[in-house]
């Protein structure tokens, strides 16, 4: 005897056909503020790093600026802080509000500074009212990143037209920083403060030439993943 079946019904738990597009899986709150916070990164790199490079290079003038006005406490954190970063040996820095911009060694050790070889108790100097207060960034250090931060607004302006710096033409501006800083270092001869600012801010600028576009490019790429897929047609 031949009996006739039902047809079986497809199980709640079956696979969805093959081709048709995966549910969209819901989102939390933080994953939508942390994909926010991620566009707007994106979107505002440049406005971020110029802003955080002014700083980097204001706040070293800040800390002369307060010994001037009696505020010592908050002018030695500022030295402390950017020590970590820099030297900060009195004869390669800038000194503000007295005689000379670059003072000589003679003239830093007639105003207190240490002859001794010792560089931390070289590197403690920070000025007196008759020579003037040091800058807590020594004078290549303001010129590479005084160049990286206008070379950036400079970017700003031209961000779309400009072409990527080859690295070969990159080495070439990287050249003279090392050839400057490096015969100093062992000893071969002594630098001097327009030699380090000229230096300095041919490095500032070609790095900023050579990465921005880079740079560019990946920030284009994550807002074309994060806003993609919200624009996508529904299927």
């Amino acid at each position: 005897m031949n009996e006739h079946l039902p047809p079986s019904l497809p199980s709640a738990s079956a696979s969805p056909a093959q081709g048709s597009p995966p549910a969209p899986r819901p989102t939390s709150a933080i994953s939508r503020a942390a994909n926010g916070v991620v566009i707007w990164v994106a979107r505002h790199w440049l406005a971020l790093f110029n802003t955080a490079w002014a700083l980097y290079v204001f706040m070293p003038f800040l800390a002369p600026i307060l010994m001037r006005a009696g505020m010592p406490e908050a002018a030695q954190l500022i030295y402390t802080v950017y020590s970590v970063f820099c030297h900060q040996l009195p004869d390669h820095s800038y000194f503000l509000f007295g005689p000379d911009l670059a003072p000589q060694d003679s003239a830093l050790i007639a105003a207190g500074m240490s002859s001794s070889s010792n560089l931390f108790q070289v590197r403690s100097f920070i000025g007196t009212p008759e020579i003037g207060w040091k800058v807590a960034l020594c004078q290549r250090d303001v010129a590479i990143y005084a160049s990286v931060f206008l070379t950036g607004l400079l970017y700003g302006a031209v961000r779309h037209r400009v072409r990527k710096l080859p690295f070969k033409i990159y080495v070439l501006f990287v050249i003279p920083i090392a050839v400057d800083g490096l015969t100093q270092l062992v000893g071969w001869r002594e630098s001097n403060w327009w030699l380090r600012t000229v230096t300095g801010a041919l490095f500032g600028f070609a790095s900023v030439w050579f990465a921005y576009p880079y740079l560019e490019e990946a920030m284009e790429d994550v807002l074309e993943e994060e806003l993609l897929p919200r624009h996508s047609p529904a299927p």
